[in-house]
């Protein structure tokens, strides 16, 4: 093996540590965040707005095309607003109710939304006996990890079963902001990590016009905190992102693609070790029929038109 080749070698084993290790841990940042009771649309207010900020303005220092059309600017606005208001917000709202390790699996299941997406709704896809397969194990496991809840909600509180229900509704419009993406791929002019500064932005304006409609001032800044916030910002969003940009121009988007059942393990990990959270047979069992789910729809026959949904499926995962 040359020097050369071994570098390389090494480079790609890096990034995808990084996208494995800093998409997945951004589950229990956000938990963090929301433990010390901060609200959501002001997480994610500070958080994108300072990502996105920066992200730009590294851009344009690297001479990189920054101005946008207004036709272009509004279709970054839609795909911002679906991916990062009603998908992350949503989320980070969500973990206020329920464990990260169970939403990191809910969140899971966008793979298999942007499927059935694209084959039912869209018509964009000859649909596979391997896909369809796999988005009947992604409703199994789904229903796995609801069951609990659903039988027994006041043993759970109903505020968890809400969030629960919140979470599919935040990976639905993710899903759709996937498919937007990758539709209006052609029109877009800017680069991925430029188009993602943008939606930032505005994702970052919509959560501050939020927290100032409800009058979300008193909020208690603690370091624990901001510190989860400033993670998300700088592992989450800078080097999570950039890793993953890399990847894409080095390595075969399918096997990029393991991330999205990768990432579910790493926060149901960090979730039990740092907070504590229980994992019953209903997570257990969830988990290997979700992420098998995952992986079925994920290296279906579809696969010519995988690279172009993966390019777009996450401005930093939903919840990275």
């Amino acid at each position: 093996m040359t020097e050369t080749l071994r570098q390389h070698r090494f480079q790609v084993i890096l990034a995808f540590a990084l996208v494995y290790v800093f998409w997945g841990s951004t589950y229990l940042a956000i938990g963090i965040a929301d433990d010390e009771h901060i609200p959501a649309a002001a997480i994610c207010a500070l958080r994108f707005l300072v990502a996105g900020t920066l992200m730009l303005a590294a851009c344009a220092l690297f001479r990189k095309k920054i101005f946008v059309s207004w036709p272009e600017f509004g279709r970054l606005a839609v795909v911002g607003f679906l991916l990062l208001v009603c998908g992350n917000t949503g989320l980070t709202w969500a973990e206020k109710y329920v464990a990260t390790g169970f939403a990191s699996l809910i969140v899971a299941i966008t793979p298999i939304w942007i499927f059935g997406l694209e084959s039912f709704v869209y018509k964009g896809e000859r649909t596979s006996g391997r896909g369809i397969a796999g988005l009947a194990l992604g409703v199994l496991g789904t229903f796995i990890l609801f069951y609990p809840k659903i039988v027994n909600p006041e043993v759970h509180g109903r505020m968890q079963l809400l969030g629960a229900v919140s979470l599919l509704g935040s990976s639905f419009c993710w899903a759709n902001g996937t498919v937007l993406s990758r539709r209006w791929k052609s029109k877009f002019t800017l680069d991925p990590v430029t188009a993602t500064a943008w939606q930032m932005i505005v994702a970052g304006l919509v959560n501050l016009l939020i927290a100032i409609a409800f009058r979300e001032h008193n909020i208690p800044w603690t370091h624990r905190g901001l510190g989860a916030i400033l993670y998300l910002v700088v592992f989450g969003s800078w080097v999570g992102f950039t890793a993953y940009i890399w990847l894409l121009k080095h390595v075969p988007t399918p096997k990029v693609a393991t991330y999205a059942y990768i990432n579910p393990i790493v926060a149901v990990f960090l979730g039990w070790i740092v907070l504590h959270e229980t994992i019953d047979r209903y997570i257990a069992a969830g988990s290997l029929v979700i992420i098998a789910a995952v992986a079925m729809v994920i290296t279906a026959s579809k696969a010519k038109t995988a690279p172009q949904t993966l390019e777009l499926s996450k401005v930093e995962t939903i919840g990275g």
